[in-house]
């Protein structure tokens, strides 16, 4: 029989290995259910019921929840922290800040409350780059999801899940999606475009934007400029990334 958990916290590292000194391969913010794989006394392997990414997570940093109320809250309409920054309290008044992207609709399993801004999940292609743009200056984080430390891939994954579409966690599942384009004409703003490594292997991932830019994490959440050869840095004059792919997702 199987155990499942909520995430009580504001944003918890999810490790490769059962150790603090793992590396960290992304995060589970405040709300998300998981569900658990290796039930260990200080770590546990666990599937995120958002994405079904596995890691390890330690035992402190997750509740307790009946498989019941995780089949429920499993189906429940997705509503999503939309600002940078806010709180949830309970009965005692006691404040836990959440960042952007916490998953709200499953607060009451914690018996707390929230009354800032909350995603509406409905999809409008055009409010992809609004909130892409409320992550700029983010610093780069490897396997971050919140807005004080993301990567690429999770960067586009918490845009799209913020408008109610959901991604794989990393760039090479994310490069599975949608509709290849041939070029950078054809894309929209919204759009993904995928770069690889000298072996051809996708290793990064951004949002193309108007007029032949993109926002993207690297060093930080910014614009940059996107060309046929890849994408290219504006502030060292250089391409840092080489295009492989584009992909209308929607």
């Amino acid at each position: 029989m199987r155990d499942y958990g909520i995430c009580h916290l504001s944003t918890v590292p999810l490790r490769n290995e059962a150790s603090d000194r793992s590396e960290m391969i992304s995060q589970v913010l405040y709300g998300e259910l998981l569900s658990i794989l290796v039930n260990g006394d200080k770590w546990c392997k666990v599937m995120l019921e958002e994405d079904g990414y596995e890691g390890w997570i330690s035992r402190n940093q997750f509740k307790p929840i009946s498989e019941n109320d995780f089949n429920k809250h499993s189906q429940l309409l997705r509503t999503y922290n939309l600002d940078l920054v806010e709180y949830v309290w309970d009965i005692k008044k006691m404040l836990i800040p959440v960042t952007i992207g916490a998953s709200i609709h499953n607060a009451p399993l914690l018996g707390q409350n929230f009354d800032g801004k909350l995603s509406q999940g409905e999809f409008k292609k055009e409010n992809l780059l609004k909130t892409a743009q409320l992550y700029l200056n983010a610093p780069y984080l490897w396997g971050g999801k919140s807005p004080f430390g993301i990567d690429c891939s999770g960067f586009v994954q918490m845009v799209y899940r913020l408008n109610g579409l959901s991604l794989p966690r990393d760039a090479s599942d994310q490069a599975n999606e949608g509709e290849v384009l041939s070029f950078i004409e054809e894309t929209e703003p919204g759009d993904l475009a995928f770069f690889d490594n000298i072996e051809g292997h996708i290793i990064h991932v951004g949002m193309v934007l108007e007029h032949n830019y993109i926002i993207h994490a690297h060093g930080q959440v910014r614009i940059d400029r996107l060309d046929q050869s890849g994408i290219y840095n504006v502030d060292t004059r250089l391409h840092s990334h080489q295009l492989r792919l584009l992909k209308k997702i929607v």
